[in-house]
């Protein structure tokens, strides 16, 4: 079975308890994830959240910029920037 055949038979069980595993490190039985351990099942719980089109605020990694007045925190990362060039005179 292919890695994608893999997540598509994935089931929400599943997903969670992969979840849980990279958020603390280790496995339901306390048994720590090595590195390509965490890697691969962060890697499938990405896939699973792409592949189910979950909305972005419910995705791995999705950090809330807004205040509670709707404002945003910082500045946005996707919005463009004016550089200006200086010159010595």
């Amino acid at each position: 079975m292919n890695f994608e055949k893999m997540i598509e038979a994935m089931t929400p069980d599943v997903y969670n308890a992969l979840k849980r595993a990279v958020e603390l490190g280790k496995w339901p039985n306390g048994e720590r994830l090595s590195q390509e351990q965490r890697e691969t099942s962060l890697r499938a719980v990405i896939a699973y959240e792409h592949m189910r089109e979950m909305p972005d605020e419910q995705r791995v990694g999705f950090i809330d910029r807004t205040r509670p007045d709707g404002d945003q925190h910082g500045c946005d990362p996707l919005q463009a920037e004016t550089l200006k060039i200086l010159t010595e005179q």
